[in-house]
């Protein structure tokens, strides 16, 4: 949300900054309106790329580097994963989702954490051994789907959780304390 300010500035201003690449991460992103950032600063100028990662994986998880031809179809791929990453979308008993099909994306690798401090239940439900591999998976309340090229499009949140200044919260929570 922020680059688009700076989208906006550029594409009234030609200030020709000295960006080569902008990496994006944290929130949704709403690859459609990058085509006015494309139109002054191709990828071959300055390179674009979409990243996939939460708190629970320390790091990014995915990278979709992103082209004229996905601002286009307005994609929402994240990529594939990094290396010493997996990525797949489960249903609600953890079993992989062919590509194509809406599900929880579940990551595995070693920057999964360990669990919450002081939180067991949730730290049972979240961080559980994948049904077929046995592998240590984080199960991410985020919506999305595998294509068949292998990338995560991420397709937002399972549940009402929102980010207000960094922090998650639940809606069915506030409404919860509120009645």
């Amino acid at each position: 949300s922020s680059f688009m300010q700076l989208v906006e500035l550029e594409y009234r201003e030609r200030t020709e900054l000295a960006l080569r690449l902008v990496v994006f991460g944290g929130e949704t992103l709403d690859t459609a309106a990058l085509g006015r950032w494309l139109a002054i600063r191709p990828a071959t100028v300055c390179r674009l790329v979409n990243m996939y990662g939460i708190t629970e994986t320390t790091v990014h998880v995915t990278a979709q580097e992103i082209s004229a031809e996905l601002v286009a179809a307005g994609s929402r791929s994240v990529g594939p994963a990094l290396p010493g990453w997996s990525v797949r979308v489960v249903d609600a008993r953890q079993r992989p989702l062919p590509p194509g099909a809406s599900g929880e994306i579940a990551v595995g690798g070693a920057g999964v954490a360990l669990g919450y401090v002081d939180r067991a239940e949730l730290t049972a439900r979240r961080f559980v051994a994948d049904p077929v591999s046995g592998e240590r998976i984080y199960l991410s309340g985020d919506r999305g789907r595998m294509l068949p090229d292998g990338s995560l499009e991420h397709l937002g949140r399972l549940d009402q959780q929102v980010q207000l200044r960094g922090y998650r919260d639940e809606l069915g929570e506030i409404m919860a304390v509120l009645l």
